[in-house]
């Protein structure tokens, strides 16, 4: 087989690629180790910010998201037993984020790019890459026993952490940054209706705790737990009567809680490989880097990656420029080391670390109290949590 360009991994980031090349009229393959039910069923982030929601429109698979989708225009942050709100658009000119889960995300992509008879290959096993140091890289993968390979001009790596394609990269052309913190998120999914219209973001001294949502009858909770702990000690009754310790009072009276739809342990890391092009192979999304989600950026980094890529692949099939592939990795990561910087704030302000001890615990009180009571600190908070512009 002979295309232009081989898209590793079917989730969001991958898939968005295709949409966004498929409107280009740039041929593309996505080759996928894992089925699609297998695909759809990881339960992630559920913030978009503008970039990635005008990236969707611009890719033509925004209609059920633009019907759909939660406009929030705040959130809040809890902390010392009272809330405070950060409004959004005030803040940033107008600036919004949207409620929409990645598993709605996906499926829409999905849909979209089975419509349009383009090709993905599921369910592909021993994937491996070739010759992304020449003109000419190759793919060889199989399915059902039989080996195939595929010959194209580019490779996108949008196969994630665990992928092949950082990988394949020689470890004397690639340097990885990484920090481990010594927690985890316990996430639980219960078919309720959201304690509140936007997210709350808690400070507590028991841990952290997040309330969120996937829709008007979806919730998504998250606790702060140590990361040794197991879901299987976590029962549904006490999660709801942790995080209920957790929130402000008039938020924990009104609680509404039910039997968990999806219940998992997420641990925090902060990882960024550089560079993130090798010849004519691109690392996009996870591949490339990996953020706390504490700062909602994980998806939409993925989405701004695969939209320089395809901007820049466009530019050289339609304009014969080589400028935006030479300039890919430099774009991408002024935009990733600033993501990184504010998850890495946003989980030094909320969480519980027991090394810092009381001096920590009071370092991050002012900082609070400094952040809701100053226009000039929220406004960064905000420029941030939208997004900042892809550039």
């Amino acid at each position: 087989m002979r295309t232009q360009v081989v898209i590793i991994g079917a989730g969001p980031a991958g898939l968005l690629l295709g949409a966004l090349l498929a409107r280009a009229g740039i041929d593309a393959v996505i080759i996928e180790r894992h089925r699609a039910d297998h695909v759809l069923a990881r339960i992630r982030a559920d913030m978009l910010e503008e970039v990635t929601t005008n990236l969707l429109k611009e890719a033509g698979v925004a209609e059920r998201l633009q019907r759909e989708g939660m406009p929030h225009d705040g959130i809040e942050l809890s902390f010392g037993g009272t809330r405070h709100r950060i409004d959004l658009p005030r803040l940033t000119g107008g600036k919004r984020v949207t409620i929409y889960g990645q598993t709605e995300v996906t499926r829409d992509l999905m849909d979209a790019r089975a419509a349009a008879g383009l090709v993905t290959v599921y369910g592909a096993a021993q994937v491996a890459i070739a010759d992304f140091d020449r003109e000419r890289p190759r793919v060889r993968y199989s399915t059902d026993g039989k080996s195939h390979q595929v010959e194209c001009d580019f490779i996108a790596g949008c196969d994630g952490f665990h992928g092949v394609c950082r990988p394949s990269v020689p470890v004397r052309l690639i340097k990885t940054y990484e920090k481990v913190y010594p927690f985890g998120w316990l996430g639980l999914l219960s078919r309720t209706r959201p304690v509140a219209d936007e997210l709350i973001y808690c400070n507590h001294t028991r841990g952290f705790a997040l309330c969120s949502m996937r829709s008007t009858t979806l919730s998504r909770y998250y606790l702060q737990c140590p990361i040794d702990d197991r879901v299987e000690d976590w029962s549904d009754e006490k999660f709801w009567d942790e995080i209920k310790r957790r929130l402000a009072p008039d938020v924990a009276e009104r609680l509404v809680t039910g039997p968990s739809i999806e219940k998992s342990i997420a641990p925090l890391r902060s990882f960024v490989a550089e560079p993130m092009r090798f010849g004519r192979l691109f690392l996009a999304g996870d591949a490339a880097h990996i953020v706390p989600p504490t700062g909602a950026k994980g998806l939409n980094l993925a989405a701004a990656d695969v939209g320089h890529l395809a901007h820049a692949l466009a530019e050289f099939y339609q304009e014969n420029s080589s400028a935006g592939i030479d300039a890919y990795s430099s774009r991408c990561l002024s935009r990733v080391w600033k993501a990184e910087r504010f998850s890495w704030w946003m989980t030094s302000l909320l969480h519980r670390f027991q090394d810092a001890g009381e001096f920590g615990q009071k370092m991050q009180l002012a900082e609070l109290e400094y952040l809701v009571s100053s226009v000039a600190a929220q406004t960064a908070l905000a420029e941030n949590y939208v997004g900042l512009p892809l550039q």
